[in-house]
């Protein structure tokens, strides 16, 4: 698994014209929903997505990631990418986690998304209280966005499914850990497995758990 980061950016085939999507949206400028997933983990990415959905196909069921179950979510996956008129999905890896702050990784992630999407979008809608400065459009910041505007749920789901999906996978790389289960949250089992293995190259060397045992490592 390479440690810089990377995107994985996936959007219908083929694109619609620029007249197709104009006749889609009614001529409005283009909205994307921007959303991420993976911020509080001590291992693995952290996942953004950026979703500009199709008024002409809508898609029922959109919530809050969270508030869905991982079935639903992996239900509504494929109909997400198959219906929107362009998705875009951004991993930022470790890493530059470390090397940026957790915050500051989120803004650029969710800068890369909307940057990613093809056709543009005009307005970026984001989930929380903060817009990235290098946004390559406007954008408006929403509060509990992820459960009140579709295109933001799109996202989340994206981003939460994308995810999920590497860390089964990187269970699979780093045994032991059970990163398959818990997806590198702070649980009590991965804090134990922790201690008793120590970080692997998928955990942030900056979250306070990791940086202890890498603190006192240096000690001895």
């Amino acid at each position: 698994m390479p440690q810089a980061s990377f995107s994985v950016s996936s959007r219908r085939s083929p694109h619609p014209s620029p007249e197709q999507v104009r006749e889609s949206v009614g001529g409005s400028a283009l909205v994307a929903g921007v959303d991420e997933a993976g911020r509080g983990p001590l291992a693995g990415p952290l996942a953004v997505a950026a979703v500009i959905l199709d008024p002409a196909r809508p898609i029922d069921g959109l919530n809050d990631s969270k508030k869905l179950s991982a079935s639903r979510r992996e239900a509504l996956y494929p109909l997400i990418v198959e219906r929107a008129l362009a998705h875009c999905i951004v991993l930022i890896e470790p890493d530059e986690i470390d090397r940026l702050n957790i915050f500051q990784a989120t803004m650029t992630g969710m800068s890369r998304a909307v940057a990613g999407l093809l056709p543009a979008a005009g307005e970026a809608l984001i989930d929380g209280n903060k817009l990235p400065k290098d946004l390559p459009c406007r954008g408006r910041a929403i509060v509990g966005g992820d459960a009140l505007e579709p295109a933001i749920s799109a996202a989340s789901i994206l981003a939460k499914v994308s995810r999920d999906r590497l860390m089964v996978e990187l269970d699979q790389m780093h045994p032991g850990y059970g990163f398959a289960i818990h997806k590198g949250y702070p649980t009590p089992a991965h804090l134990a497995s922790l201690q008793q293995l120590g970080p692997c190259a998928q955990h942030r060397h900056s979250f306070a758990p990791v940086r202890l045992l890498l603190d006192q490592a240096r000690l001895f």
